[in-house]
């Protein structure tokens, strides 16, 4: 985010753990209510920002081999209006314990997996934060430089 803002990006980091967004239930009413989930939650705010970004991050820890259950509902909750999320330049970041990029390659195609169904979604980037277990650990990581760099080519 520092390396984007100082390129003269407007950039707004949404911490998915701090907002309120229910489970999809596949009750179809955003289909018959025009895009609109029947769900009052944070996720319609969450929406209208990833429809109106050019740019999208997409970052995750690594659990167990894939993203975290909050990315993944996140995710399917842009089933009321993910044809909107077009044009965009997507970058992902996941960070893992493990040490080898092979063990994140399920999260990054959880990730292709969505942003296929994203008309005009252009991939741009991925950062590996291989070797970070504990919380903190990924700040003395060459992941860290990585996220910067790719920031200031945005």
């Amino acid at each position: 985010m520092l390396g984007a803002k100082e390129a003269g990006n407007q950039t707004e980091i949404i911490f998915i753990r701090d907002k309120k967004i229910n489970y999809c239930v596949a009750c179809d009413g955003c289909k018959r209510n025009g895009g609109s989930c029947v769900q009052k939650d944070d996720m319609a705010e969450v929406l209208e920002k990833m429809i109106a970004a050019d740019v999208i991050v997409m970052a995750t820890p690594v659990y167990f081999y894939t993203m975290d259950a909050q990315m993944k509902t996140l995710i399917d909750r842009t089933y009321s209006r993910y044809t909107e999320i077009s044009s965009k330049e997507i970058y992902f970041i996941v960070t893992a314990a493990n040490s080898r990029k092979q063990a994140m390659e399920r999260t990054i195609e959880g990730f292709r997996g969505f942003t296929s169904c994203l008309s005009g979604a252009k991939e741009k980037g991925i950062v590996y934060g291989t070797g970070a277990w504990n919380k903190g650990d990924i700040k003395g990581l060459p992941a860290m430089k990585q996220a910067y760099e790719m920031g200031k080519n945005v």
